[in-house]
């Protein structure tokens, strides 16, 4: 054979295995234009039409920011998911630098147990939290066992139909998740390492602000940023044990669709697209970062 049909039979193959390629993936791509690619951009171009006219229209974005109703939903969606996300990162931080240094029998039990919530549908885990919080509930019934203790402290928790009943629910979601991830970052600091530090004559306190946050801070923000995205367009929760006013955007979507006011629902979900990518922005920020730091 000559050289140069050696190079024709390569360039078939490799065209074969193009072709192959492309007739694996091709349904895969064109089922994400269907289901993903095509629902957004069909979204965008609602939420700038007009229902009347059918005419590009800024009305509903207008809506959102002058109507007293839309923006305080908005504000108090935006409140609701920073405080859930500042406190689940807190607590999860301080339970995993538990579980990673200390070696106790609670904490090995813990470590067993604390990813459990994952388990639990969330339809189920409201309804159950419902039977405990609300003033009917589990509590104030067993404070009616003991009159006088109830008229002491009033045990009803009043945490049903109101932002800290939200609060509450969306911790014990998160909490595990952030866990599992701080953990595993902590996991990856060698002990070595932090007795070299001892050795040396560092404390605990700069042991902890010099070296452990800094190589943990990384997956602290990628906890962050799945945690607001999740609950920035939470629906169930706030549905189910929110109260009517204000709402969370994933009800007010809800609502609105249900109005079939759909171009104001499609601006609505742009919207909470919008507050998606500005915590997307900061995890691939935060990657790039990381692949920088390895260069160096």
């Amino acid at each position: 054979m000559t050289a140069a049909t050696l190079k024709r039979e390569d360039k078939q193959k490799q065209w074969k295995k193009r072709a192959l390629l492309a007739l694996f993936l091709g349904p895969a791509l064109i089922l994400s234009l269907s289901i993903i690619v095509y629902p957004i951009i069909n979204t965008v171009i609602r939420s700038f039409t007009d229902p009347q006219t059918g005419a590009f229209s800024l009305m509903h974005y207008a809506y959102l920011f002058t109507n007293r109703i839309a923006v305080a939903d908005i504000w108090y969606t935006l409140w609701i998911t920073v405080v859930t996300v500042v406190l689940s990162v807190f607590i999860a931080y301080l339970l995993a630098l538990y579980l990673r240094f200390s070696n106790s029998r609670i904490a090995k039990f813990i470590g067993t147990m604390y990813l459990l919530p994952r388990f639990i549908p969330g339809l189920v885990a409201v309804y159950a939290m419902k039977v405990v919080i609300s003033d009917s509930g589990l509590i104030n019934r067993l404070s009616l066992l003991l009159p006088e203790t109830a008229a002491l402290f009033n045990l009803k928790p009043g945490l049903l139909y109101n932002p800290r009943g939200i609060i509450l629910m969306n911790l014990w979601f998160n909490i595990p998740f952030a866990t599992m991830i701080i953990v595993a970052a902590l996991s990856g600091i060698s002990d070595s390492i932090i007795e070299s530090a001892r050795d040396v004559g560092a404390g605990r306190a700069r042991i902890f602000i010099r070296m452990i946050v800094p190589l943990s801070i990384r997956d602290v923000m990628i906890a962050m940023t799945f945690i607001f995205m999740s609950n920035i367009s939470s629906f169930t929760t706030p549905y189910l044990i929110g109260e009517n006013f204000p709402q969370m955007l994933g009800v007010f979507l809800r609502k609105q669709f249900s109005n079939r006011a759909y171009e104001r629902a499609a601006a609505i979900s742009v919207l909470i697209f919008l507050f998606s990518s500005v915590s997307a922005i900061v995890y691939i920020y935060t990657n790039l970062k990381e692949k920088e730091w390895e260069k160096g």
